[in-house]
């Protein structure tokens, strides 16, 4: 596997579609003056399919990266520095198939995503994730990023209800 720049112009726009499942999800709750946040498993396993564009038009002079086997792009990462706060957002960073997660493959993306940050000169990185993304929300943790954020409506009227909440997460680059 090799890591290497993406090539804008052949990669913008690309769709691709992926999935993940989970046996668990971050219940967050108000209480009293805060919120309670906890894990909860899942009665039923919790599914999402994705589908989802590469280097959206949205992004702000983004930098991505794709792991490489071969000729075939296995996995992908993509974000931009927001000026307005110095901060990295981590747009996206994806492994396509089951098969090939958990083999070293997400962390080198990390890495180098990480990498690009810090030469940015920007004060952390953040980004999205889903509540019931538990393994997600794990990866992210070894590398050490922390729950920042949450959002419980930003996907639907019942964010709460579906266990799919926005949850923003962050590490710092610089003290």
């Amino acid at each position: 596997m090799v890591i290497e720049k993406l090539n804008y112009e052949k990669y913008k726009g690309q769709k691709y579609q992926t999935e993940f499942q989970s046996d668990r999800y971050l219940d967050i709750e108000p209480a009293g003056e805060g919120f309670d946040i906890k894990w909860v498993m899942s009665e039923e396993p919790l599914r999402m399919s994705i589908n989802d564009t590469m280097l959206f038009d949205w992004l702000d002079h983004p930098r991505a990266y794709g792991a490489f086997e071969g000729d075939r792009l296995i996995g992908f990462v993509e974000g931009f520095l927001e000026k307005w706060n110095n901060r990295f957002r981590i747009s996206n960073i994806c492994v396509f198939d089951h098969a090939d997660r958990r083999s070293g493959v997400g962390m080198k993306l990390m890495e180098t995503i990480l990498e690009e940050a810090v030469r940015s000169g920007a004060r952390m990185a953040v980004l999205e994730t889903q509540s019931f993304n538990y393994k997600a929300i794990s990866f992210y943790k070894k590398n050490g990023f922390q729950l920042i954020g949450f959002d419980r409506y930003a996907y639907s009227n019942n964010g709460p209800e579906e266990h799919n909440m926005r949850i923003e997460m962050g590490r710092k680059l610089q003290d």
